[in-house]
Protein backbone atom coordinates (compact mmCIF):
# COMPACT_ATOMS: atom_id res chain seq x y z
CA UNK A 1 0.00 0.00 0.00
CA UNK A 2 1.27 3.47 -0.88
CA UNK A 3 2.37 5.79 1.90
CA UNK A 4 -0.35 8.30 2.71
CA UNK A 5 0.63 11.79 3.85
CA UNK A 6 -1.78 14.57 4.80
CA UNK A 7 -0.55 18.14 4.20
CA UNK A 8 -2.51 20.83 6.06
CA UNK A 9 -1.92 24.55 5.51
CA UNK A 10 -4.15 27.53 4.74
CA UNK A 11 -1.58 28.78 2.20
CA UNK A 12 -2.00 26.90 -1.07
CA UNK A 13 1.54 27.68 -2.24
CA UNK A 14 2.96 26.02 0.87
CA UNK A 15 0.87 22.92 0.23
CA UNK A 16 1.96 22.84 -3.41
CA UNK A 17 5.63 23.19 -2.46
CA UNK A 18 5.45 20.41 0.14
CA UNK A 19 3.56 18.10 -2.24
CA UNK A 20 6.16 18.63 -4.97
CA UNK A 21 9.10 17.81 -2.71
CA UNK A 22 7.40 14.69 -1.37
CA UNK A 23 6.41 13.41 -4.82
CA UNK A 24 9.90 14.06 -6.14
CA UNK A 25 11.49 11.88 -3.46
CA UNK A 26 8.92 9.25 -2.47
CA UNK A 27 7.72 7.21 -5.45
CA UNK A 28 4.04 6.32 -5.33
CA UNK A 29 3.28 8.49 -2.30
CA UNK A 30 -0.41 9.33 -1.93
CA UNK A 31 -0.89 12.91 -0.74
CA UNK A 32 -4.04 14.43 0.72
CA UNK A 33 -4.39 18.13 1.47
CA UNK A 34 -6.57 20.44 3.53
CA UNK A 35 -6.68 24.18 4.12
CA UNK A 36 -7.66 24.02 7.80
CA UNK A 37 -8.07 21.67 10.72
CA UNK A 38 -11.77 21.01 10.10
CA UNK A 39 -11.16 19.69 6.60
CA UNK A 40 -8.11 17.77 7.77
CA UNK A 41 -10.07 16.08 10.56
CA UNK A 42 -12.75 15.05 8.07
CA UNK A 43 -10.10 13.48 5.83
CA UNK A 44 -8.68 11.44 8.70
CA UNK A 45 -12.14 9.95 9.22
CA UNK A 46 -12.31 8.91 5.57
CA UNK A 47 -8.73 7.68 5.06
CA UNK A 48 -5.98 6.18 7.21
CA UNK A 49 -2.87 8.37 7.21
CA UNK A 50 0.77 7.39 7.74
CA UNK A 51 1.95 10.93 8.48
CA UNK A 52 0.47 14.39 8.97
CA UNK A 53 2.29 17.66 8.23
CA UNK A 54 0.20 20.51 9.61
CA UNK A 55 0.50 24.26 9.94
CA UNK A 56 -0.18 25.56 13.45
CA UNK A 57 -1.76 28.96 12.77
CA UNK A 58 -4.86 28.41 10.61
CA UNK A 59 -8.41 29.82 10.48
CA UNK A 60 -11.54 27.87 11.49
CA UNK A 61 -9.57 25.18 13.35
CA UNK A 62 -5.93 25.67 14.29
CA UNK A 63 -3.26 22.99 14.06
CA UNK A 64 -3.30 22.62 17.84
CA UNK A 65 -7.08 22.12 17.92
CA UNK A 66 -6.84 19.64 15.05
CA UNK A 67 -4.13 17.66 16.82
CA UNK A 68 -6.01 17.54 20.12
CA UNK A 69 -9.14 16.27 18.38
CA UNK A 70 -7.11 13.73 16.42
CA UNK A 71 -5.42 12.36 19.54
CA UNK A 72 -8.80 11.75 21.19
CA UNK A 73 -9.60 9.08 18.61
CA UNK A 74 -8.16 5.54 18.89
CA UNK A 75 -7.17 5.54 15.21
CA UNK A 76 -5.48 8.93 15.52
CA UNK A 77 -3.45 8.36 18.65
CA UNK A 78 -0.41 6.85 16.90
CA UNK A 79 -0.29 8.84 13.65
CA UNK A 80 3.01 10.77 13.44
CA UNK A 81 2.16 14.48 13.48
CA UNK A 82 4.73 17.12 12.47
CA UNK A 83 3.84 20.68 13.38
CA UNK A 84 4.90 23.26 10.78
CA UNK A 85 5.24 26.71 12.32
CA UNK A 86 7.02 30.04 12.11
CA UNK A 87 7.22 30.17 15.91
CA UNK A 88 9.82 28.41 18.05
CA UNK A 89 9.45 29.98 21.49
CA UNK A 90 9.45 27.80 24.59
CA UNK A 91 5.76 28.23 25.43
CA UNK A 92 4.86 27.24 21.89
CA UNK A 93 6.94 24.07 22.09
CA UNK A 94 5.37 23.16 25.44
CA UNK A 95 1.84 23.59 24.05
CA UNK A 96 2.69 21.43 21.07
CA UNK A 97 4.21 18.71 23.24
CA UNK A 98 1.18 18.70 25.55
CA UNK A 99 -1.11 18.32 22.53
CA UNK A 100 0.81 15.23 21.41
CA UNK A 101 2.98 16.50 18.56
CA UNK A 102 5.64 14.07 17.26
CA UNK A 103 8.07 16.67 15.90
CA UNK A 104 8.08 20.14 14.43
CA UNK A 105 9.44 22.00 11.43
CA UNK A 106 10.16 25.72 11.50
CA UNK A 107 9.25 28.00 8.59
CA UNK A 108 10.97 28.84 6.34
CA UNK A 109 12.39 25.37 5.71
CA UNK A 110 14.45 23.79 2.94
CA UNK A 111 13.51 20.63 1.00
CA UNK A 112 16.26 18.82 2.89
CA UNK A 113 14.84 19.81 6.27
CA UNK A 114 11.37 18.71 5.21
CA UNK A 115 12.66 15.33 3.97
CA UNK A 116 14.67 14.78 7.13
CA UNK A 117 11.59 15.23 9.33
CA UNK A 118 9.41 13.08 7.08
CA UNK A 119 12.09 10.38 6.90
CA UNK A 120 12.51 10.24 10.67
CA UNK A 121 8.80 9.86 11.39
CA UNK A 122 8.20 7.28 8.65
CA UNK A 123 11.18 5.26 9.86
CA UNK A 124 9.96 5.31 13.45
CA UNK A 125 6.59 3.95 12.38
CA UNK A 126 8.23 1.28 10.21
CA UNK A 127 7.04 2.78 6.92
CA UNK A 128 10.28 4.09 5.38
CA UNK A 129 9.93 3.75 1.59
CA UNK A 130 12.50 3.20 -1.13
CA UNK A 131 13.78 6.21 -3.05
CA UNK A 132 14.09 6.57 -6.79
CA UNK A 133 17.80 5.83 -7.32
CA UNK A 134 17.93 8.18 -10.28
CA UNK A 135 17.20 11.11 -8.01
CA UNK A 136 19.55 10.14 -5.26
CA UNK A 137 22.35 12.44 -6.40
CA UNK A 138 20.21 15.57 -6.27
CA UNK A 139 20.49 15.90 -2.51
CA UNK A 140 23.58 17.36 -0.87
CA UNK A 141 24.98 18.13 2.57
CA UNK A 142 22.55 17.61 5.41
CA UNK A 143 20.07 15.90 3.08
CA UNK A 144 22.22 12.77 3.08
CA UNK A 145 20.67 11.85 6.44
CA UNK A 146 17.21 11.88 4.85
CA UNK A 147 18.35 9.86 1.87
CA UNK A 148 19.73 7.18 4.16
CA UNK A 149 16.39 6.73 5.86
CA UNK A 150 14.28 6.91 2.73
CA UNK A 151 16.44 4.19 1.22
CA UNK A 152 15.88 1.98 4.27
CA UNK A 153 19.09 2.89 6.10
CA UNK A 154 18.79 3.46 9.86
CA UNK A 155 15.86 2.22 11.85
CA UNK A 156 15.30 5.66 13.34
CA UNK A 157 16.67 7.86 10.59
CA UNK A 158 19.07 9.20 13.14
CA UNK A 159 22.80 9.23 12.43
CA UNK A 160 23.76 8.63 16.04
CA UNK A 161 27.16 7.78 17.53
CA UNK A 162 28.50 7.01 20.94
CA UNK A 163 30.82 9.87 21.78
CA UNK A 164 33.54 10.64 24.27
CA UNK A 165 33.65 14.41 24.32
CA UNK A 166 32.51 17.52 26.12
CA UNK A 167 30.09 20.33 25.50
CA UNK A 168 29.12 23.51 27.26
CA UNK A 169 25.36 23.77 27.83
CA UNK A 170 23.76 27.17 28.36
CA UNK A 171 20.20 27.34 29.62
CA UNK A 172 18.77 30.60 28.29
CA UNK A 173 15.83 30.95 30.66
CA UNK A 174 18.09 30.47 33.71
CA UNK A 175 21.16 32.35 32.55
CA UNK A 176 23.33 29.43 33.64
CA UNK A 177 25.81 27.14 31.92
CA UNK A 178 27.44 23.85 32.79
CA UNK A 179 29.93 21.36 31.42
CA UNK A 180 28.47 18.21 29.89
CA UNK A 181 30.21 14.90 29.17
CA UNK A 182 28.72 13.69 25.89
CA UNK A 183 27.64 10.06 25.69
CA UNK A 184 25.60 10.01 22.48
CA UNK A 185 25.28 12.53 19.66
CA UNK A 186 23.09 12.71 16.57
CA UNK A 187 21.56 15.27 14.23
CA UNK A 188 18.48 15.22 16.46
CA UNK A 189 19.83 15.16 20.00
CA UNK A 190 22.66 15.08 22.51
CA UNK A 191 22.72 12.75 25.50
CA UNK A 192 25.19 13.57 28.23
CA UNK A 193 26.06 13.71 31.91
CA UNK A 194 26.22 16.87 34.02
CA UNK A 195 27.12 17.50 37.64
CA UNK A 196 24.20 17.96 39.97
CA UNK A 197 24.07 21.56 41.14
CA UNK A 198 21.79 23.73 43.19
CA UNK A 199 19.57 24.24 40.16
CA UNK A 200 18.58 21.29 37.97
CA UNK A 201 17.49 22.14 34.41
CA UNK A 202 13.78 21.71 33.85
CA UNK A 203 11.90 20.00 31.04
CA UNK A 204 11.54 22.21 27.96
CA UNK A 205 14.13 24.72 29.19
CA UNK A 206 15.74 26.30 26.16
CA UNK A 207 19.36 25.24 25.75
CA UNK A 208 22.32 26.24 23.58
CA UNK A 209 24.96 23.57 22.96
CA UNK A 210 28.60 24.43 22.27
CA UNK A 211 30.65 21.31 21.58
CA UNK A 212 34.25 21.62 22.70
CA UNK A 213 37.07 20.50 20.41
CA UNK A 214 40.61 21.20 19.29
CA UNK A 215 39.55 22.87 16.04
CA UNK A 216 37.10 25.73 16.58
CA UNK A 217 36.46 26.04 12.82
CA UNK A 218 35.03 22.50 12.54
CA UNK A 219 33.47 22.07 15.99
CA UNK A 220 29.69 22.71 16.05
CA UNK A 221 28.65 25.60 18.30
CA UNK A 222 25.51 27.57 19.01
CA UNK A 223 23.14 24.62 18.48
CA UNK A 224 19.68 25.58 19.75
CA UNK A 225 17.55 23.01 21.51
CA UNK A 226 15.46 22.27 24.58
CA UNK A 227 15.70 19.91 27.55
CA UNK A 228 13.87 16.75 26.49
CA UNK A 229 14.54 14.65 29.59
CA UNK A 230 16.34 14.81 32.93
CA UNK A 231 17.02 11.83 35.19
CA UNK A 232 19.38 10.62 37.87
CA UNK A 233 22.40 8.85 36.39
CA UNK A 234 22.55 6.47 39.38
CA UNK A 235 19.88 4.57 41.31
CA UNK A 236 20.21 6.54 44.53
CA UNK A 237 18.82 9.87 45.74
CA UNK A 238 22.20 11.37 46.63
CA UNK A 239 23.71 10.90 43.15
CA UNK A 240 25.85 13.81 42.02
CA UNK A 241 25.44 13.03 38.31
CA UNK A 242 22.44 13.80 36.11
CA UNK A 243 21.70 12.39 32.67
CA UNK A 244 20.23 14.99 30.33
CA UNK A 245 18.92 14.77 26.77
CA UNK A 246 18.88 17.91 24.63
CA UNK A 247 16.69 17.77 21.52
CA UNK A 248 17.90 20.07 18.77
CA UNK A 249 15.41 22.47 17.18
CA UNK A 250 17.93 24.51 15.20
CA UNK A 251 17.03 24.78 11.51
CA UNK A 252 20.20 26.61 10.48
CA UNK A 253 21.58 24.59 7.53
CA UNK A 254 25.21 25.57 8.21
CA UNK A 255 25.03 24.45 11.84
CA UNK A 256 23.38 21.16 10.92
CA UNK A 257 25.90 20.47 8.18
CA UNK A 258 28.74 21.20 10.63
CA UNK A 259 27.16 18.78 13.12
CA UNK A 260 26.73 16.12 10.45
CA UNK A 261 30.37 16.46 9.37
CA UNK A 262 31.53 16.39 12.99
CA UNK A 263 29.64 13.14 13.65
CA UNK A 264 31.00 11.58 10.45
CA UNK A 265 34.56 12.32 11.54
CA UNK A 266 34.23 10.90 15.06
Amino acid sequence: MAIRILVVDDASFIRDMVKKHLRDRIPGVEIFEASDGNRALALTKQHSMDLILSDWEMPNMSGEEFLRELRKKPEGDQIPFVMVTSRGDRSHVIKAAEAGVSDYLTKPFSPEELLRKVAKQLARSGKAPAVDAGRQGSTQGIASASVGVLMGGGARGDKSKKVKGKARLRFSSRGESCLCVIRDLSLQSLTGLIQRGETIPGLFDQAVVNIEGDNEDTTPTGLNGYVHSVQAAEDRPDTTVIKVVIRFVDQNADKLEALSTYIDNL
